[in-house]
């Protein structure tokens, strides 16, 4: 036997409203504030353009997080939005309205859900996300229109009409892009997107790029401008460059790039991926650094000794509470510096990457005094480096007095593989229970895993844990 559920009075009320052809200004002035969220969210599903005009123009919130109706609709909504703030800023149709933010980000969902306060208040969006300075949302003359890019090879229709909007509007606008994402992007589109989209507001900004040096010599007017900048991610798609280009004019623009860093006075996290992006210009960021980092990642990087002692003595890392090199190869001379450093750190760092730094026995043994003093750490990666058992044995029980660790990785020994490098299964089923009871004996582990090189062929790992053993596919 079928339910049936019938219209309730307030789905009965706004279906009537999107009957009509069009609505008049005067009938929104004296809708009940209550219906505007209703009302909007199903005239902008059913793409009643005009309805959505008009509703934008008579706003009776001070914010407007309609980024998260606009995920999945298409330009023309976008459009009517736009339009709709077009009316607001030439008409002032209605008294009423107190549109101060215009927010375009895939962000509150809970506002058209009814999960939260229906009239939105302004200062739980993005005034706990942004550093003093930037836009909160306070009431103020100028409209904000807040958004967040991702620009990925070429700008999308959606941004093309921002865009083309937000520049014909930018002297009566407050344009505020928040989080830019930059994808191998044309330079001239970059240009035309930052002189729009003011650099200051930017908080966090993430670049890949295939041309890393010539890209960070056009790029750094740019980054000076970007005073309220959290947190920069770099990454160098892929690994094909020219020489000459690199060492000579990369030089002079990394140089110039760096120096930046001296304006960024609320950065906390950095991240930067790609062989060619140090020759010596690391020194070069920690001298500038203006505020402590929090985090430190470093991929594939090639850090020289000048970089390390001076990523050593660089007190603005001194609150590092998350440091992570993956694919960074130094030599014995160089762990010295990274032992001091970490040091340095150890009252204050909680995750630690050593991954994929081929590392052996006496780079570890360097750094032994001062891990055992980080006593802060709750998770450890030391994947993909070279250790024998004895000495794996004695960095397994250094870390067992670090009781707040809560996720460890560490690579098998050595002695688990044969003269050409294939993992000698009776050896690991062997070893890495003697190694997991060196921590177990001390303290319960919380999630552990000891791991072969990943396969050349199934490109898997052997993995040994608490609960289980897998084998990569080619021993399976």
């Amino acid at each position: 036997m079928s339910t049936y559920n019938p219209p309730t009075l307030l789905q009965l009320a706004l279906d009537g409203v999107l009957r009509k052809d069009s609505i008049d200004f005067s009938d929104l002035e004296y809708l009940p504030i209550t219906l505007f969220p209703p009302l909007f969210i199903k005239a902008f599903n059913s793409r009643h353009t005009e309805i959505v005009k008009k509703m934008v123009a008579t706003w009776p919130f001070p914010c407007l997080p309609v980024g998260a109706l606009l995920k999945t609709a298409g330009v023309e909504m976008l459009q009517a939005v736009l339009d709709g703030i077009d009316i607001l800023l030439t008409q002032n149709v209605s008294l009423r309205c107190k549109l101060q933010v215009l927010d375009l980000r895939f962000l509150h969902q809970d506002f058209w859900t009814g999960k939260q306060n229906a009239i939105c208040p302004a200062d739980i969006l993005i005034k706990k996300q942004v550093p003093e300075g930037l836009p909160n949302y306070p009431l103020r003359q100028c409209l904000q229109v807040v958004t967040n890019l991702a620009l990925v090879s070429s700008l999308n229709e959606h941004q093309i009409c921002l865009l083309q909007w937000a520049q014909q509007k930018k002297d009566s606008l407050q344009l505020c892009c928040l989080k830019m994402t930059i994808y191998n992007l044309p330079p001239e589109v970059i240009s035309e997107v930052l002189d729009t989209f003011q650099p200051t507001y930017i908080v966090d900004l993430e670049i890949h790029t295939r041309e890393v040096m010539s890209f960070l010599g056009f790029f750094a007017h740019f980054l000076g401008q970007m005073r309220n900048l959290v947190k920069f991610y770099l990454n160098q798609i892929d690994f094909y460059f020219s020489v000459a280009n690199t060492v000579t004019d990369g030089k002079i623009g990394a140089a110039k790039f760096f120096s930046q860093f001296s304006q960024l006075n609320h950065l906390q996290h950095v991240y930067m991926n790609g062989a060619y992006i140090s020759y010596d210009n690391m020194k070069k960021l920690f001298r500038c650094l203006k505020s402590p980092l929090e985090t430190l990642f470093f991929t594939f990087c090639h850090l020289s000794m000048s970089d390390l002692r001076h990523m050593s003595d660089c007190q603005r890392l001194y609150q590092l509470k998350h440091l992570y090199l993956k694919g960074v190869v130094f030599s014995k001379s160089y762990f010295k510096s990274l032992r001091v450093l970490l040091e340095n750190v150890s009252a204050t760092l909680q995750t630690l990457g050593l991954e994929h730094c081929r590392m052996k026995d006496s780079h570890l043994k360097v750094l032994l005094p001062a891990l055992i003093q980080c006593s802060q750490l709750i998770f450890v990666n030391f994947f993909d480096n070279h250790f024998s058992s004895p000495v794996l044995k004695d960095l397994l029980r250094c870390m067992a007095n670090l009781s707040k660790l809560t996720g460890e990785r560490y690579p098998v020994p050595v002695e688990c593989y044969n003269d050409i490098g294939k993992v000698m299964v009776e050896r690991f089923f062997q070893l890495c229970p003697e190694l997991m009871d060196l921590l177990t004996a001390k303290r319960q582990p919380k999630k552990i895993f000891f791991a072969t090189v990943c396969c050349p062929n199934c490109l898997r790992r052997c993995v040994y844990d608490l609960n289980t053993t897998r084998l990569c596919h080619c021993w399976e």
